[in-house]
């Protein structure tokens, strides 16, 4: 799947470290919003703060599953390659890559964060 290959994992500030989001990013968030109601995603993207609690490795990706019973959320480290999550539900843009629509299809201008797996609870089945 695309979305593991293997890219260089640029770091990423520790979550303590993180700057969230605040009045300094009115303008910013408005262009974003703008954007995203532009292309009828707006229901479909949205923000998180990217940040890091420990590092991964190369062939390392973080994967989600909830409990709809304890109505818990779960994020564990596991291997790229022996992974069952399939699902990719947060990105991050890559720097140095160039983001148009062209060097899309030739590498992505993006990297997974998170992946799920939409067989085993994530999200909850009703």
């Amino acid at each position: 799947m695309s979305a593991h290959k293997e890219t260089p994992r640029p770091s990423l500030p520790r979550f303590e470290e993180a700057e969230p989001l605040g009045p300094q990013d009115a303008a910013f968030v408005q262009d974003l919003v703008a954007v995203l109601e532009k292309h009828g995603n707006r229901e479909r993207f949205g923000l998180c703060l990217l940040h890091d609690h420990f590092p991964l490795t190369e062939d390392e990706i973080l994967a989600e599953t909830t409990d709809a019973e304890t109505r818990t959320l779960h994020t564990r480290v596991e291997k790229v390659n022996r992974t069952k999550h399939s699902k990719p539900s947060q990105w991050r843009f890559l720097p140095s890559v160039h983001h148009s629509r062209r060097a899309e299809f030739a590498d992505d201008p993006y990297g997974v964060v998170l992946v799920c797996d939409p067989y085993s609870g994530c999200p909850p089945q009703k």
